[in-house]
């Protein structure tokens, strides 16, 4: 079954703050590119040759090996999209026990936070790890697939690739940070952390 791109339009207008509508729409358009290219490599992998797969190169053997880029992507990007605010919510009283819980104090999250994105491209998550029961960040580098805690369930998602940015600050990314962080959707991240494991 064929993926569908979801519409994050609601973010237009001032609703991500800190992001322009011509940042936020290339954004989107690169997203879409992702949730494609999944489809087509699901496509074609149905029908991939499976008798001669190999390390340095088959048909079969690199699409699999790019599936979970393509994957990761998609879903990276919904999850970044759907916590996006405006700064008009904060943390709730639980969402501050679970952060100060794993961090020591708000403050300790988002030096960490701004520490990481600051330490290259990739991705930001504040996940849930199921070994130490609590929240802890995770930076994915490079690709979308190297870096993520197997079995860490994101809380907090942040694109720290230049695409995510470049339009609105050029090379300051920092700003980026500031901006992002201050405008998370808290009811969206509240939510997560309401459904993860008691």
């Amino acid at each position: 079954m064929a993926l569908e791109a979801k519409n994050y339009d609601h973010l237009l207008g001032g609703n991500a703050k800190g992001l322009s509508d011509l940042q936020l729409k290339a954004h989107f358009t690169l997203y879409g590119g992702y949730v494609k290219k999944l489809n087509e490599i699901r496509e074609r992998l149905a029908t991939a040759d499976r008798s001669a797969p190999n390390y340095s190169y088959n048909e079969f053997s690199e699409l699999k090996r790019r599936e979970p880029v393509a994957y990761n992507g998609t879903v990276l990007h919904e999850l970044y999209f759907e916590n996006l605010g405006d700064g008009s919510t904060q943390p709730n009283d639980v969402t501050k026990a679970a952060i100060n819980a794993g961090f020591g104090s708000f403050e300790n999250w988002v030096a960490d936070s701004k520490a990481i994105m600051a330490s290259g491209h990739g991705w930001l998550m504040t996940v849930y790890d199921p070994i130490t029961k609590g929240l802890v960040n995770n930076f994915i580098k490079s690709e979308h697939d190297h870096g993520l805690f197997v079995g860490a369930t994101p809380v907090i998602v942040l694109d720290v690739w230049e695409h995510a940015y470049f339009a609105d600050y050029q090379t300051k990314k920092a700003d980026y940070a500031t901006n992002v962080l201050a405008g998370l959707n808290w009811d969206k991240i509240a939510a997560r952390i309401a459904a993860l494991p008691k």
